[in-house]
C-alpha cells in the first residue's frame, strides 16, 4: 500500500507567522541603523571636499571681518556710588546698595542723553545715544560701570567719560544727594571688541567643515544603492552566489575608440581592415 506524503506549505502561511514578522522587523531595524564606521570611512573618502569647504568657509569669514563688518570699540568708566571726603558709615554703605538700581535709572533719563549730546556736540538722536551705552552694577559692589560702544575708539572713550560726569551732576542736582565720585575714567581702547578676526575665521573654518559633513551624511543616509554583498545582507536578503564580470574579447585585442565626426568613418574602416587581415 502506497503512502502519500505532503510537504508543509511555506508560502503565505509561513510569511504570516510570528517568526516571519519578527525577522522582517529585525531586518527593518537593521536597515534603519546608521553604520558609524561606514560613515567615518565615507568622511575619509570625501576628506578633500571637507577640507575645501572648510577653507572656503574661512575665506568667506575673512572677507566679512576684514572688508564688510565695521569694527566696534568699547570704553568703560566707573562711578563709585558712596563717595565722601569724610569717613563712610555703615548706613552710607547700606544706602549705597539700595541706590544702585536708582542710579542705573539715571542713565535712561532723556534729559541726561540731551545734556551729553549738547556737551559733545554730536547731534545724535536719543535712541542712538541710548544704544551706545550700557550700565551695570556688579553684584555686592558700590560701583556702576558705564560702557560706551562706537566705531571710533576716541568717541567711545569720550562718550563714556561724559556720561559719567553728566550723571554725577544730575544725581547731585535732581536727586538731592551727594555727588558720587569717578572711580575710574575710561581709557582709549586699543583693539575692537567686534569682530574678533581670529575667532571668526576659525568659526568660519569649522562651519564650512560641518556643512560639508552634513551634506555627506545626508547623501550617505539617502543612498540606497547596492554596492556590495554586505549591502544585500543588511537589506535582509540572501546572497545565493556571485558571478564575476567577463569580457567577450581577448586581452590582446586592441579596441579603437570611436569619437567625434570620424566615428562613422572609423566604424566603416574597421571591418574592411579585418577582412584584409583575414585574407
Amino acid at each position: 500500500m502506497a503512502v502519500q506524503t505532503t510537504a508543509p506549505k511555506t508560502g503565505s502561511a509561513a510569511a504570516g507567522s510570528p517568526a516571519a514578522g519578527a525577522s522582517k522587523n529585525a531586518s527593518t531595524a537593521r536597515s534603519n541603523e546608521i553604520d558609524l564606521v561606514a560613515l567615518f570611512y565615507r568622511f575619509l573618502e570625501k576628506i578633500h571636499w571637507i577640507i575645501a569647504a572648510a577653507a572656503l568657509g574661512a575665506a568667506i569669514a575673512g572677507v566679512i571681518v576684514y572688508f564688510v563688518v565695521t569694527p566696534v570699540y568699547e570704553a568703560t568708566s566707573k562711578i563709585y556710588i558712596v563717595g565722601s571726603d569724610t569717613a563712610i558709615s555703615l548706613s552710607d554703605l547700606q544706602i549705597g546698595s539700595n541706590l544702585a538700581a536708582d542710579y542705573q535709572e539715571v542713565f535712561r533719563n532723556w534729559h541726561v542723553h540731551e545734556l551729553v549730546d549738547k556737551r559733545l556736540g554730536l547731534e545724535y538722536s536719543y535712541s542712538r545715544l541710548a544704544g551706545m551705552i550700557t550700565v551695570k552694577n556688579p553684584a555686592n559692589t558700590h560701583v556702576i560701570y558705564v560702557t560706551a560702544k562706537s566705531p571710533s575708539p576716541e568717541e567711545a572713550q569720550l562718550v563714556a567719560n561724559t556720561y559719567a560726569q553728566v550723571a554725577r551732576e544730575f544725581i547731585a542736582a535732581k536727586m538731592d544727594m551727594r555727588e558720587p565720585n569717578i572711580f575710574e575714567e575710561a581709557k582709549l581702547p586699543d583693539r575692537p571688541v567686534t569682530p574678533r578676526k581670529s575667532r571668526d575665521i576659525v568659526m568660519g573654518f569649522l562651519l564650512g567643515a560641518l556643512a560639508a559633513m552634513a551634506v555627506i551624511t545626508f547623501n550617505f543616509l539617502t543612498d540606497d544603492r547596492i554596492r556590495s554583498g554586505e549591502d544585500i545582507t543588511k537589506a535582509g536578503l540572501i546572497t545565493l552566489g556571485m558571478i564575476p564580470l567577463q569580457s567577450d574579447r581577448d586581452d590582446g585585442e586592441r579596441v579603437t575608440p570611436l569619437y567625434g565626426r570620424n566615428a562613422a568613418k572609423q566604424a566603416a574602416y574597421k571591418p574592411r581592415q579585418s577582412r584584409k587581415e583575414g585574407e
